[in-house]
């Protein structure tokens, strides 16, 4: 039996339970000062405060790790994130400098068709190790536990080398991994003019193929302009449904065509992007209980309005932060720059902030159970942050204050 005891902690702080947080709740925290927490077998015994120690005190603990008196919050959760990809995007700042869109490039047959064809031409080996150093930044920087999408394939040979990369790390990287299957990430060249018939093809072929195998939890679409309208994308995930996978989608990113409002109606776990979001989309998602999953920084890198954070919370609609690593519009897994981005763009407060980023995705990611918050009988995963509040954390930029990393009980870094 390993045990490990954390003293001196200045302040710890965490949301509580194992339910998506919204309305009022997305701003509660629980605020302990001069806490202690003693984890056992990698599992959260007792938290303590006031400058008491668990039972048994520094005797019975293995290891002792003194906080100094820092901040010690949840390990953070990126909930969206395109983390397996061949090659890098780079070469297209110089075309968005002259004025084109995101969609003007894929119209062009770049963007996401660019990586898919490096995506097809990579190895498994090579895709696996650049995604777990991928990993292993995404811990330095106190990521904990992450969604991974597939969608750079768009035939099923890619798509399940992708979602085989994503299940290998899951097993072999102290990283907690939910996979979801996009592939309807956009229409490939193959197809073009075509877009029905590939629906028809990852229904009848890929979605049974990724489910029979257990390569992903979730099914998701690209709900947009020039991608997929609405009724493909319906059509796309009550097959993913009817085959047991749960829904997300990517919806209103550019425009409001109904993304959210589909996602209401089908009950989606989470809706993702919702720049463009109008009054109907956030009632569905209000009425379904669907969380939105919103990705600042890929409004700052794209020079795109900020999704209406402030309103959606008023909505009671559980939002969550995630950074939408990707090669092409959001080349950045730096979930901290998120939370600061939420805080200086969105508007949420610090608490509401850290709900965004620990117990929110947890849920949609279908791990609510386990992490997200710090309380006996979760996993351990804890951040010790070398700041003394989550004020401070969200009002720095630019440096990493993470202090020490510990997964599952296990000191990381």
């Amino acid at each position: 039996m390993h045990k490990l005891l954390i003293k001196n902690i200045g302040r710890l702080q965490t949301p509580v339970g194992s339910f998506s947080h919204r309305g009022e709740q997305q701003g509660e925290n629980h605020k302990l000062d001069k806490a202690a927490v003693l984890i056992e077998n990698g599992v959260i015994k007792e938290i303590t405060s006031d400058g008491r120690l668990p039972q048994g005190g520094e005797e019975s603990a293995d290891m002792v790790v003194d906080a100094e008196g820092k901040l010690v919050t949840p390990g953070l959760v990126d909930g969206h994130t395109h983390l397996v990809f061949g090659g890098y995007r780079q070469h297209e700042i110089p075309l968005k400098l002259k004025g084109a869109g995101y969609l003007d490039i894929l119209r062009a047959g770049g963007g996401i068709l660019d990586t898919v064809k490096k995506t097809r031409e990579a190895s498994e080996e090579a895709l696996y190790e650049k995604s777990r150093a991928f990993l292993d930044e995404m811990l330095s920087l106190g990521v904990t536990a992450c969604e991974a999408k597939s969608g750079y394939g768009l035939d099923l040979a890619t798509e399940v080398k992708m979602l085989q990369v994503i299940k290998k790390l899951d097993e072999q990287h102290p990283m907690d991994l939910a996979a979801t299957f996009l592939g309807a990430h956009a229409l490939p060249r193959e197809y073009e003019g075509r877009g029905d018939e590939f629906i028809d093809m990852m229904c009848a072929e890929v979605i049974p193929y990724v489910k029979e195998r257990n390569l992903a939890r979730f099914c998701d679409v690209f709900c947009e302009d020039s991608v997929f309208d609405v009724q493909q994308s319906r059509r796309y995930l009550k097959c993913a449904a009817e085959h047991g996978f749960e829904l997300k989608i990517h919806a209103d990113e550019i425009e409001d065509i109904g993304g959210s409002r589909l996602a209401g109606e089908l009950r989606a776990v989470s809706a993702e992007h919702l720049i463009a979001i109008g009054e109907e989309g956030m009632k569905a998602l209000t009425e379904a209980g669907t969380t939105a999953v919103l990705l600042p920084a890929t409004s700052f890198y794209l020079g795109k309005p900020y999704a209406p954070a402030r309103a959606m919370i008023e909505r009671g609609i559980p939002i969550a932060l995630a950074t939408d690593f990707n090669p092409g519009s959001c080349p950045s897994l730096n979930l901290q720059f998120v939370m600061n981005l939420g805080y200086l763009r969105d508007r949420l407060t610090p608490e509401e902030i850290l709900t965004a980023v620990t117990i929110n995705p947890a849920c949609a990611m279908g791990m609510g159970d386990t992490i997200g918050t710090l309380e006996p009988g979760k996993q351990a995963d804890l951040v010790i942050w070398d700041a003394p509040d989550m004020e401070m954390l969200c009002y720095r930029f630019g440096s990493n204050p993470v202090w020490q990393v510990i997964k599952k009980g296990e000191l990381i870094i």
